[in-house]
């Protein structure tokens, strides 16, 4: 057994970089994972340097899901309100990492290599974009053993494929390859594996570029307006750009702006 750490983290040009790293257990998440994951994605959270998150994995596997062979393993309630609880709480606390990953006010990137299934596609939902090598492929084998990916699975795979295909992965348990997933909505973007995590590195460092508090409170304002009809939409939008419109940034750059405008036409 390996005694490498089962998560590496590294800071690199304002971007948390984290690695997966069981390739030996084809990366599955175990306590100690998810321990280190939770330490990472605080640290990302309350370090303002750190502008940009992201997800990856090493081996032939991004992530095979939650690790249930390991001695780390709970033993599971035996009661219908037991099992609720320990999905809400239990699971090497997945349900909670994952809700904070959606709250966080920064963008969380995830490069999928490789196969990414069960526990691990619950995490790169929980992400704000999700990019995938041409090699990547998608599941949700909880259903081989008649249950439901049960850390938010269902409502966000939903939420962001819509009824249709969550129907298709979960229900019908399909396996998603990385041009399917592309249709799907289920990744913003494929790539080719040559030069894949390259990549991915330079859309973070886009990432980093762009302004803090509007990417805060563009995550904030399209949760709510997923949720909400147009009408409460556009109240949102304006409830958003009232404090983005008196940021120092935006009027010192409309300034600039508007300066240079009203020189072109003199």
């Amino acid at each position: 057994m390996s005694d490498a750490p089962h998560l590496l983290s590294k800071d690199q040009d304002g971007i948390l970089i984290v690695t997966l790293n069981r390739p030996d257990k084809l990366n599955a998440l175990s306590a100690q994972t998810m321990t280190l994951f939770e330490q990472a994605l605080l640290r990302f959270r309350d370090t303002p340097e750190l502008r940009v998150m992201l997800i990856r994995a090493t081996g032939r596997y991004f992530c095979s899901g939650a690790d249930l062979k390991s001695g780390d393993a709970p033993a599971y309630p035996r009661t219908p309100s037991g099992i609720r609880e320990n999905h809400r709480l239990n699971l090497n606390g997945m349900q909670r990492i994952y809700d904070e990953m959606e709250h966080i006010e920064k963008p969380i990137v995830s490069a999928i290599h490789a196969t990414c299934v069960g526990g691990g596609l619950e995490m790169a939902l929980s992400c704000d974009f999700r990019l995938a090598a041409k090699s990547a492929a998608f599941s949700f084998p909880e259903g081989l053993f008649g249950v439901l990916p049960a850390s938010n699975g269902v409502s966000r795979l939903t939420r962001i494929c819509g009824p249709h295909w969550a129907r298709w992965l979960i229900m019908g348990n399909q396996r998603a390859d990385a041009d399917r997933a592309l249709i799907m909505g289920l990744v913003h973007d494929v790539l080719p594996d040559e030069g894949f995590g390259e990549a991915a590195l330079n859309f973070c460092r886009h990432l980093t570029k762009q302004n803090a508090e509007q990417m805060g409170a563009a995550k904030i304002a399209i949760e709510l307006a997923a949720e909400v009809g147009p009408s409460m939409g556009r109240h949102v939008e304006r409830m958003a750009n009232s404090a983005l419109m008196l940021n120092p940034a935006y009027l010192e750059g409309m300034e600039r702006y508007l300066k240079g405008v009203g020189g072109q036409k003199d």
